[in-house]
């Protein structure tokens, strides 16, 4: 990796990590047979309704069915991916499975260019860029970035939203609501997430000395415009239940009816819903409590970490504050959402909080001295270890994801 990457290198990279990512997945999934059939295993669970919707497009009774049944009731999922996928298929003659695959691959393409963009922007050293990638790409659920899941649009449409949000360029802000738009259409948490530019504005340090609370509050005019104009996606999505069946609500009601989703709001405070004990290899459930609690506490940590180097004045944490705010809203919203089916689906949501994390601490660590090399080493021996570990977890959740069993 160079240190200080085009954007057509930041493509070539991140094309790289893909193929990569891929290639690492194929290479320990489960299926016997052709090289098609192993691709074709990625698609599982979720990516079936994703496929009923993309061959029969949205259809639900009033109440929705009750268990859940794809061919009753669909609309438990957001369009984005779907749209995209079906748009890929009829301009390209796939069928629905490659078509899903293929979309997923693209927006994974397209979030690991964003990570070297970003890499670029913040001017960071090889060494850097390299352990970023490593730990984002070592988590035990990033394969589900490769797979037909919404995982890599979502992931690549939130870094793209935040990227050109935060861009001086001109007709910046126009790729942002693009981009923030299809967020918003692609996941609920989406619409929280919009709100990014407002948030970052807010935190940035450009109070000027006498300034009239009108002209405060009109610098402000841009980041709202691109805030709303970005939760458009989403709202439509509400506009099309309440127009075609009379219920905006209907994929709250989905998920009620069929997955059993009740969310608890408060369920961040709730001391049972952390489970430190190391989970058993083949109980992802178990898996995804852990992963919560960490995050838990990781979140804690690196708000010790920020508050102590603001102290010092050695920090450009406003920068951060939208990544940070970001992933805690991703966290929070999906804790609330699992939290009545025992944290079911944890491990898989915590792969865009970690993705944010990772980019917040390259961005903290930048702003410190080179430490001695003796520091160095063993730090990269621990990260060694660690992305070890994780990537060795993740081929055995592909080994068991690609034979039909629920990992998250």
């Amino acid at each position: 990796m160079l240190r200080h990457p085009s954007p057509l290198q930041c493509l070539a990279l991140g094309l790289l990590v893909t193929i990569a990512q891929i290639a690492f997945a194929l290479g320990v999934a489960n299926p016997e047979g052709t090289l098609a059939e192993r691709y074709l295993s990625f698609v599982q669970h979720d990516s079936y309704w994703f496929a009923n919707i993309i061959d029969r497009g949205y259809g639900t009774t009033v109440p929705p069915a009750e268990p859940k049944e794809m061919e009753v009731s669909n609309v438990a999922f957001f369009p984005a991916y779907p749209l995209l996928a079906g748009a890929l298929k009829r301009l390209t003659h796939l069928e629905t499975y490659p078509a899903l695959l293929v979309t997923a691959q693209l927006a994974t393409w397209g979030f690991w260019t964003y990570f070297f963009l970003f890499c670029q922007r913040w001017e960071l050293p090889k060494s850097l860029q390299a352990f970023g990638a490593l730990a984002v790409a070592a988590h035990p659920a990033a394969f589900y970035l490769v797979a037909g899941y919404s995982e890599s649009l979502f992931l690549m449409t939130l870094v793209g939203f935040i990227y050109w949000s935060t861009s001086e360029q001109r007709g910046a802000k126009v790729f942002a609501v693009l981009h923030g738009f299809a967020m918003s259409a692609t996941r609920i948490v989406g619409l929280v997430c919009a709100t990014f530019p407002v948030v970052h504005a807010l935190f940035r340090n450009d109070t000027r000395p006498n300034e009239k609370l009108r002209d405060r509050i009109m610098r402000y005019r841009v980041p709202v415009l691109v805030t709303v104009l970005s939760m458009l996606g989403g709202m439509a999505f509400f506009l099309y239940c309440q127009v075609r069946w009379g219920r905006w609500d209907l994929y709250l009601l989905t998920q009620e009816s069929g997955w059993a989703i009740d969310a608890d709001y408060g369920a961040i405070f709730k001391p049972d819903n952390y489970h430190f004990a190391l989970p058993p290899l083949d109980d992802t459930t178990a898996a995804s409590q852990f992963t919560s609690a960490v995050a838990g506490v990781l979140f804690v940590v690196i708000a010790l970490m920020e508050v102590i180097a603001a102290l010092r004045r050695r920090s450009g944490w406003r920068q951060r504050v939208g990544l940070y705010f970001s992933a805690a809203v991703i966290y929070y919203i999906s804790l609330a959402g699992v939290a009545s089916v025992q944290l079911e689906s944890m491990l898989r949501y915590d792969l865009c909080v970690h993705a944010l994390v990772i980019l917040g601490l390259l961005h903290f660590l930048r702003e410190f001295r080179m430490p001695p090399w003796y520091v160095r080493a063993l730090a990269m021996g621990v990260a060694a270890l660690v992305c070890a570990a994780g990537l060795g977890l993740q081929g055995y959740y592909v080994w068991n994801f690609t034979q039909g069993n629920w990992v998250a």
